[in-house]
């Protein structure tokens, strides 16, 4: 779950340093995070090795395949068709297959897993996988043949699952689309066919008692001939695309479980105890909660623009914490659901990108054909949590740090200057808080007494340092 709350005010607000104070900032985060650099000979070389054969792969290059992905994308890891069946659909989702490239036990392998995810800086990510493959003959790109894993899953029309395959298969990419350009009122028949499965699955999420929060992330972009901070993730058509991951990827928990061997992405319930306390802070900002009303039902009715909105579903976000992996080989673990999810989960939709789901989808794959689970694949499973928890928390840290120097060097100059904001937490002695600037979408601690939570105030911008990718602000009285 994204750390920031919801930004109000403009999406942007670039900063005129130059590139080059931006970049040795970037810089002292790779070193400070140990950022992997180019891949030793050994992986570079297995790389540059042929893929696995296709024999034995269902040929599905004529089924109409589109990406659909973040503007530039390279590393592109799924690629779907739709489809209408009755009052159902039926989706059918191809993943990149980089088991098909990786030797069990070899260099890349190794490289692999101590690498765990992609990590993305501003300036340059650090992949998985060497670029020949993550941006060339492992990503689905369009008009080229490419190995593949084909999750075929047919819903119900209340968003339910009704049939699952998954195997092998060759694809080719029919087209390329991107977040900004495929707007549902465009006239695609594919993104308003898109919308109406994604509908219904955020309907059946609801039912379950799943919640996605509405938080759009943060994230630093080169723009407008400077740096910016900009909110991604309040297109629709991100939400219906995730939808169809998460809906592949509760097929893979579910196959998983009855097949007592896998690797869920697992998250508790939230403590009785921390839903009571965001029903305190619901009453204190004035957001109704109906008795029966789970805190997912009061999300879903939530405006993140308003200010006292937007404090609590800052506070909610504290709800959804202690994701992690579990792996498990013969007995189902106590606790197999993902809370948010409200239900059994697994990643397998990207595999370029991340360590685990190229072995989660190993086991899919072997449940579904009736064959053992490869041997490298069970002895990796009981290892794989710690190492994607240490992976995913550096990628969170260099985020974060990403965003935090680009605060503090957009506000550099402005120390002393006043500023509307938001109140969106405050301090157990009530002696400070956090606020969000109205504009720019600058989030930084903020002292001050009684700081009105959830309400708009004046705040004083007190320092601005690079160096420590720091901000800080006072109340105005």
């Amino acid at each position: 779950m994204p750390r920031r709350p919801p930004r109000l005010g403009s999406a942007l607000s670039p900063t005129r340093r130059a590139d080059a104070e931006v970049r040795a900032g970037l810089d002292r985060i790779r070193a400070e995070y140990s950022v992997p650099g180019p891949f030793p000979a050994a992986v570079l070389a297995e790389a540059a090795g042929p893929a696995a054969p296709a024999d034995g792969r269902a040929d599905l290059r004529g089924v109409p395949f589109f990406t659909l992905d973040p503007p530039g994308s390279l590393d592109l890891d799924q690629a779907m068709h739709l489809e209408r069946r009755g009052s159902g659909h039926r989706v059918r989702y191809a993943i990149a297959d980089m088991a098909g490239f990786v030797r069990p036990g070899g260099a890349l392998d190794a490289e692999a897993r101590a690498r765990g995810v992609t990590l993305y800086l501003p300036d340059a990510n650090a992949p998985l996988h060497p670029r020949r493959l993550s941006e060339g003959a492992a990503s689905l790109l369009p008009g080229r043949d490419r190995p593949a894993v084909a999750w075929t899953i047919d819903v119900d029309e209340a968003g339910r699952i009704t049939d699952v395959d998954v195997r092998r298969a060759v694809v080719r990419s029919h087209d390329r689309l991107d977040y900004a350009g495929a707007r549902h009122d465009d006239g695609d028949p594919r993104i308003a066919l898109l919308g109406e499965i994604g509908e219904r699955l955020i309907a059946a999420e609801a039912a379950r008692g799943g919640v996605s929060l509405p938080l759009p992330e943060q994230e630093v972009v080169h723009a407008n001939g400077g740096w910016a901070l900009k909110l991604r993730g309040d297109l629709a058509t991100e939400a219906w695309n995730a939808q169809i991951s998460l809906l592949t990827g509760r097929a893979a928990a579910r196959m998983m479980l009855d097949g007592g061997v896998g690797l869920l992405r697992t998250m508790p319930p939230a403590p009785a105890e921390a839903v009571a306390r965001l029903r305190l802070a619901a009453r204190a900002l004035g957001v109704a909660w109906p008795g029966g009303s789970s805190y997912g039902d009061i999300v879903r009715a939530l405006d993140p623009s308003l200010p006292g909105h937007a404090a609590f579903l800052h506070d909610a976000a504290g709800l959804m914490r202690g994701a992690g992996y579990t792996a498990f080989d013969g007995e189902p673990p106590e606790q197999p659901a993902h809370a948010a999810v409200a239900a059994p989960y697994a990643h397998v939709t990207a595999p370029i990108r991340r360590l685990a789901d190229r072995h989660a989808t190993e086991v899919c794959l072997a449940l579904a054909a009736g064959r053992p689970v490869p041997g490298w694949v069970r002895e990796a499973l009981p290892g794989l949590p710690e190492v994607m928890q240490r992976a995913l928390r550096r990628a969170a840290d260099i985020d974060h740090a990403c965003v935090d120097l680009v605060e503090a060097l957009l506000l550099r100059d402005q120390v002393g200057e006043v500023f509307d904001a938001v109140v969106v937490d405050v301090s157990a002695d009530r002696s400070g808080g956090r606020v969000h600037l109205v504009t720019p979408p600058v989030f930084g601690r903020c002292d001050g007494d009684g700081l009105p939570l959830g309400e708009r105030v004046k705040v004083r911008l007190e320092e601005a340092d690079p160096a420590r990718r720091h901000v800080r602000f006072s109340r105005v009285a």
